[in-house]
């Protein structure tokens, strides 16, 4: 017999109507108007975090950066549900997420510009710097959760990575070891239809969510671009793993709207239609609709938030702007916990190197 058909979980419609769904309305029945309104100007937040780093990389103030426009609702609406004490482990891309943790807008941009191996203290928001080696942070995941609930801790983890990196085998070697050990932790696709230039059908030939089912973790799909939605399936998510039922697997279902990073040119592999057919979609109008329909809006509080995101990119661009170069022998510190072999040989090479050049 063929499977009945399944959806991905939406909870608001594009237009802003709401819609009844008996299992995961009630997962978020307690967000109020004004926990709607955080989660919307958390998004604005990102939004224009995202769009001024990427005026100062295209400026040549950042060597790199990875825009995540399109997917403010699978970042914002996840992070919501996080609890103080629980561990994000992020791919590259989730300044969102970032923002909803407490790092300091000019804390997002030292990565990038190159003055440092790492954005923030990722011990004091409990979440990874990103992660260039696409999927690895599957395993960190893993091995963190593993660890705490052997220590009796009841917090979870929650992985970020991209469709392309369930392709990858730390992906896969990740969820094999989750499930044999029923590790706390979740893991969030951010199917966002393209990894670099191939299409999503060419990672999977099934739905993401559906690799997860043959580990034995229960997957499931979302509307990415459905903040209370994500917010709905991310908190079942987590409560499955803290009550010690083992990991899950969210496939997210959102856009790309932007270039994969500031190296890439989306133009050479995808079609206007396609990206005029995902902003009809955008995650920010659909909750204002929400906002709007539920007399949850006035130009007061559009102001407010207009305010907030200006502060937020003048804080970055002047952060950004004024950090000092560092030291060229900084290169080799924070690289090994302990002393190692090599760093020590290339940091002895490369002080013969510069006292050669005449520094």
């Amino acid at each position: 017999m063929p499977e009945k058909n399944t959806y991905p979980v939406q909870l608001v419609q594009p237009d802003g109507h709401r819609v009844h769904d008996r299992v995961h309305a009630p997962l978020v029945a307690d967000v109020d108007g004004d926990r709607l309104r955080a989660m919307y100007s958390d998004m604005v937040v990102a939004r224009r975090i995202d769009t001024e780093a990427t005026a100062l990389q295209r400026q040549g103030q950042l060597g790199l950066w990875p825009p995540l426009l399109g997917q403010e609702a699978a970042q914002i609406g996840s992070a919501h549900a996080l609890q103080p004490d629980d561990y994000v482990f992020a791919s590259y891309r989730e300044a969102g997420v970032a923002l909803c943790r407490g790092v300091a807008p000019e804390d997002m941009t030292r990565l990038w510009r190159g003055v440092a191996h790492s954005c923030w203290d990722a011990d004091a928001v409990k979440m990874t710097n990103p992660n260039i080696v696409v999927g690895s942070q599957g395993l960190h995941a893993t091995g963190y959760a593993y660890a705490a609930h052997l220590e009796g801790a009841e917090i979870a983890t929650i992985a970020y990575f991209g469709d392309g990196a369930t392709s990858q085998g730390d992906i896969a070697e990740a969820l094999g070891f989750a499930a044999s050990w029923s590790a706390p932790v979740v893991f969030f696709c951010q199917n966002n239809q393209w990894a670099i230039s191939e299409p999503v059908r060419v990672q999977s030939a099934t739905p993401i969510a559906r690799r997860a089912l043959g580990y034995g973790i229960p997957g499931v799909q979302v509307d990415g671009n459905d903040a209370l939605a994500v917010l709905a399936v991310t908190r079942q998510a987590l409560q499955h793993a803290r009550s010690g039922a083992g990991p899950s697997f969210i496939e997210a279902i959102t856009y790309r709207m932007g270039p994969h990073t500031t190296a890439d040119d989306p133009t050479r592999y995808r079609t206007d239609a396609e990206l005029e057919l995902w902003r009809h979609r955008d995650p920010i109008d659909r909750l204002r609709r929400l906002l709007e329909r539920e007399d949850l809006w006035d130009s007061a509080f559009e102001n407010e938030v207009g305010e907030r995101a200006a502060d937020v990119a003048a804080r970055l661009r002047a952060a950004t702007l004024t950090m000092p170069d560092p030291e060229p022998m900084a290169l080799f510190e924070h690289v090994y916990a302990t002393p190692h072999r090599l760093i020590a040989e290339e940091r002895r090479d490369y002080a013969a190197y510069l006292e050669g050049a005449g520094r």
